[in-house]
C-alpha cells in the first residue's frame, strides 16, 4: 500500500500539472488558427508514440529488474514538455510540447503500474489500481479548477500571454511529483528464472488476446478528449463553462474509480467493463445529438456519466492485465496492453478530425459511440 499511496501522491501532483494544460490545448490551438484536423494531427501521434515506448519500457523494466528509475526518468521528460508548451507560440511548437509530454508518459506507465501491481495482492489489485486512479484523478480535477480560477479571474478570457502563464504555472506540481517519486521502494522481481516473453500475438494468453484485440478496435473510435472540449466549443459553450464540465468529469472520475475496483475484486473486472464500454457509447451518441438548444442539464449529465465510463474501465483494465500476466513479465505484458490499446489513437484522433472536417462535428461522435456498442458487446460475448 505504500508504493501505491506514493505512486498516488506523484501522479496526483503530475495530473494538477496535466489538467492545468490539457483541457485549454484545444482551445490554445483554436487561438493560434489552428483546424480540428491539427488537433487530430497532435493528439494521435502524441498518445501513440507513448504507447508504442510502453512496451519497451516495460520490457526494459523486466531485463532490469528496475521499476523506479524509469518512472522517474518518465515522469521528468513529462515535466520537459510542458516546458516547451510554454514556449510555444504556434502549433509545431505545442506539438514537439507534447510530444515530449507524451513520451515521458510512455516510458513512466509500465514501470510505475508494476509497482502498484507487485506491491498488492491478486485479491486486492483491483482496489490498489483503484485507489491510484482516484490520486490521479483527484489531481486532475485540481488542476482544472485552478486553472478555472486564473480564468475567472482573469475576467474577460484568455489571451496567448494567458495561456502561456498557465502553462508556466503547471511546471511546479510537476516538479514536485518527480521529488516525491523518489520515496517509493523498489520492489524487484522475486521470480529466480524469468523466461522472456513471446510477444507474437497468437502465443499470448488466449484470455489476453480476445481482451486486447477488443479494447484495440475500440481505441479506433476513442479520439482525444480534445475534440469533446472542441464540441463544447462548437455548441458555444465559453472556456470557464468548458473548464467546468471537464472538472465535473474528473471529479465523478475520481470519486467512483477506488469504489468500482474494490467491487471488481468481489465480482470479477468482466461485468464493470462491459458496463464502461456501453456507457462510453450512450455518452458519445448524446454528444453527437446536442445542440445548442438542448437543456444545458443534458451537457452537465452527459460529462458527470462520462466520467463513470473512465471510473469503470482505465485502473480496471490494467488491473485484469496484471491478474492474468505472468509476474516475471508484468511490466511487459502491462506495457503491450498499453501499447496495442493505445496506438489506435493515432488514426482514431486523424479520423475524428477528417470526419469532422467532412461530415460535421457529429460525425466523429457518432462513429465512437459506433464502436463502443460493439466493444461492450463483443466482451460480453468473447471474455
Amino acid at each position: 500500500m505504500f508504493n501505491t499511496v506514493i505512486t498516488g501522491i506523484t501522479s496526483l501532483l503530475t495530473d494538477i500539472s496535466t489538467e492545468m494544460v490539457y483541457p485549454l490545448i484545444p482551445l490554445y490551438l483554436s487561438s493560434l488558427g489552428a483546424q480540428p484536423a491539427i488537433l487530430g494531427l497532435i493528439e494521435g501521434f502524441a498518445e501513440s508514440s507513448a504507447s508504442l515506448l510502453k512496451i519497451f519500457s516495460g520490457s526494459l523494466s523486466d531485463r532490469l529488474k528496475k521499476r523506479k528509475s524509469i518512472a522517474i526518468l518518465g515522469y521528468t521528460g513529462s515535466t520537459l514538455g510542458k516546458l516547451l508548451l510554454y514556449l510555444s507560440t504556434s502549433w509545431p511548437l505545442v506539438f514537439a510540447g507534447r510530444m515530449v509530454d507524451r513520451i515521458g508518459k510512455g516510458i513512466r506507465v509500465a514501470p510505475r503500474d508494476t509497482l502498484i501491481a507487485d506491491s498488492s495482492t491478486e485479491g486486492r489489485r483491483g482496489r490498489a489500481f483503484g485507489l491510484h486512479r482516484a490520486f490521479d484523478t483527484f489531481g486532475a480535477c485540481l488542476g482544472v479548477l485552478i486553472a478555472i480560477i486564473i480564468l475567472a479571474n482573469r475576467g474577460r478570457g484568455l489571451d496567448r500571454a494567458g495561456y502561456q502563464r498557465i502553462f508556466l504555472f503547471s511546471l511546479i506540481p510537476a516538479v514536485l511529483g518527480i521529488v516525491i517519486l523518489f520515496f517509493v521502494r523498489e520492489t524487484g522481481i522475486r521470480t529466480q528464472t524469468p523466461t522472456r516473453p513471446r510477444m507474437r500475438f497468437k502465443n499470448l494468453n488466449p484470455k489476453l488476446r480476445s481482451f486486447l484485440l477488443i479494447v484495440g478496435i475500440f481505441a479506433l473510435g476513442n479520439s482525444s478528449n480534445g475534440f469533446i472540449l472542441l464540441r463544447m466549443r462548437n455548441l458555444g459553450w465559453t472556456t470557464l463553462n468548458i473548464l467546468l464540465l471537464y472538472l465535473l468529469y474528473n471529479l465523478t472520475y475520481a470519486i467512483f474509480s477506488y469504489p468500482f475496483g474494490r467491487v471488481s475484486d468481489r465480482i470479477g473486472k468482466k461485468k464493470p467493463l462491459v458496463i464502461g464500454y456501453l456507457v462510453y457509447s450512450v455518452v458519445y451518441f448524446g454528444f453527437a445529438l446536442l445542440t445548442p438548444e438542448k437543456s444545458a442539464i443534458i451537457t452537465w449529465l452527459l460529462f458527470g456519466v462520462y466520467g463513470l465510463y473512465s471510473a469503470l474501465t482505465e485502473g480496471l483494465e490494467k488491473s485484469l492485465v496484471a491478474d492474468i500476466a505472468p509476474e516475471s513479465q508484468r511490466a511487459t505484458f502491462i506495457g503491450l496492453h498499453a501499447t496495442l490499446t493505445g496506438i489506435g489513437l493515432l488514426p482514431a484522433s486523424i479520423i475524428a478530425g477528417e470526419l469532422w472536417n467532412l461530415f460535421g462535428p457529429k460525425a466523429p461522435f457518432l462513429f465512437g459511440g459506433v464502436l463502443g456498442l460493439g466493444a461492450g458487446l463483443s466482451l460480453l460475448i468473447l471474455l
